[in-house]
């Protein structure tokens, strides 16, 4: 019996790619497709235009997985060294196909032109290795048969790669055949608020336990910029088992991080913000001075955002502060326009002007100059006030360059509006 796949390693070819021009966004739809199908990526590297290193590579990834997949380097040219490389690993001839001689001079003489010699190097296959055709290309992908494991060979374009993918990894498809019954099962939360180490502070306790149990539940936390993710994964052939010991999993970290954990369905925090006040008929407006209007730009980039986004003022100027917003000038000369009693005139006179029922001001340094001892770059006030709540005004410091604290000041009041339309 044939053993199943589940486990793969991706080498990227291309000296292209080792740049800066160049990103092998490749590895993201290879990752998806495996996934599909209840393969695993393991890993995924990136190799130059060098025949030893890509045979290298290649011949350590066949003692770690089940599954390479190589992308690139099968074009006409010398620099085109991926079949070379993989034929050299495996100790195979390298034979011309024909078949696929023909195919490559027949789509050259449909534009009317000759096939250049240099094409044949397209033809050229490992002996015992099978062609895979590709629709929208000259070169065809190779699928190789290697000890009990699989090779696959794609060409690097993604208009080509994807369509031969999908079909590898379609019901039919050679790669599926393979994969067994088995499917990866996952479920994802999202928190805010908490640091990556906090959340594995909280979490860990409860997912240490998991990895004995049968399946075995792998659980990932991944810090992306404003938000720490949590993500289960289990492996069976039987979906609505797994998925109902997954959710009882995720239930366990929901309740273990509270008030933190603000999503279980892959919304981002604007959305799960953006729901909340079209489901409660509320509209909200920003004053906003060191973001820019970002806090802004982050809720109406959801779609349908007009229906609870009433607007707002890009006060960057203490001029504007006092013009637009009506913050007295003598507030900003004793405390500073970083502060919070200017933050909360900000709000009053936001109010005053627009009238929605949620109103936010936002005001600090977001660097890199500017700081200053008592109010050190990152230093920023948020203040909101929802309907009849009491004004909520807090002092935040956030790390990182202007950009990080720009982004963790909108995500500050979005989680303070979550929390306060909760409550």
């Amino acid at each position: 019996m044939t053993t199943p796949i589940r486990t793969a390693e991706v080498i990227a070819v291309g000296s292209e790619l080792l740049g800066w021009t160049r990103l092998d966004t490749n590895s993201l739809f290879i990752a998806e497709q495996l996934a599909t199908v209840g393969i695993e990526l393991k890993s995924k590297s990136v190799a130059g235009d060098d025949r030893g290193l890509i045979a290298a590579l290649f011949a350590q990834s066949l003692q770690r997985v089940d599954l390479v997949v190589l992308t690139g380097g099968l074009g006409p040219t010398d620099d085109d060294l991926t079949r070379d490389a993989v034929a050299d690993a495996l100790g195979l001839e390298l034979i011309e196909d024909e078949a696929i001689t023909a195919r490559i001079r027949h789509r050259f003489e449909r534009r009317g032109l000759p096939m250049p010699a240099v094409n044949r190097r397209q033809a050229m296959v490992p002996r015992g290795a099978t062609s895979l055709p590709n629709p929208n290309g000259s070169a065809p992908g190779i699928l190789i048969e290697a000890d009990h494991r699989l090779v696959v060979l794609l060409p690097g374009p993604p208009r080509e790669l994807q369509p031969m993918l999908a079909a590898l990894c379609s019901a039919a498809g050679a790669i599926a055949r393979r994969a067994g019954s088995e499917r990866l099962h996952k479920v994802s939360l999202f928190t805010t608020g908490l640091s990556e180490s906090h959340v594995d502070e909280i979490a860990q306790p409860i997912y240490s336990k998991w990895r004995e149990a049968t399946p075995p539940i792998e659980t990932t936390i991944l810090a992306t910029p404003g938000q720490v993710e949590v993500h289960l994964t289990l492996r069976s052939a039987e979906t609505a088992s797994a998925q109902q010991v997954l959710l009882k999993a995720r239930g366990e970290l929901v309740d273990a991080l509270g008030e933190a954990a603000f999503c279980t369905d892959g919304r981002l925090l604007p959305q799960v913000v953006g729901d909340m006040l079209r489901e409660r008929g509320l509209t909200l407006a920003a004053a906003e001075s060191c973001t820019g209007g970002l806090l802004l730009q982050r809720l109406t980039d959801v779609a349908g955002s007009s229906a609870y986004v009433k607007g707002g003022v890009v006060a960057y100027s203490n001029e504007l502060k006092t013009r637009w917003l009506g913050v007295d000038a003598a507030l900003i000369d004793a405390h500073g326009a970083v502060s919070e009693v200017v933050a909360a005139a900000m709000v009053e006179g936001l109010r005053a002007r627009i009238g929605a029922d949620v109103c936010v001001a936002i005001t600090g340094v977001a660097g890199p100059g500017g700081g200053t001892a008592d109010k050190p770059v990152g230093t920023v006030v948020t203040a909101m006030q929802i309907a009849d709540q009491p004004l909520s005004v807090t002092t935040h410091w956030f790390p990182g360059g202007r950009e990080m604290v720009r982004l963790q000041s909108t995500q500050a009041v979005l989680d303070r509006i979550r929390r306060m339309l909760t409550g």
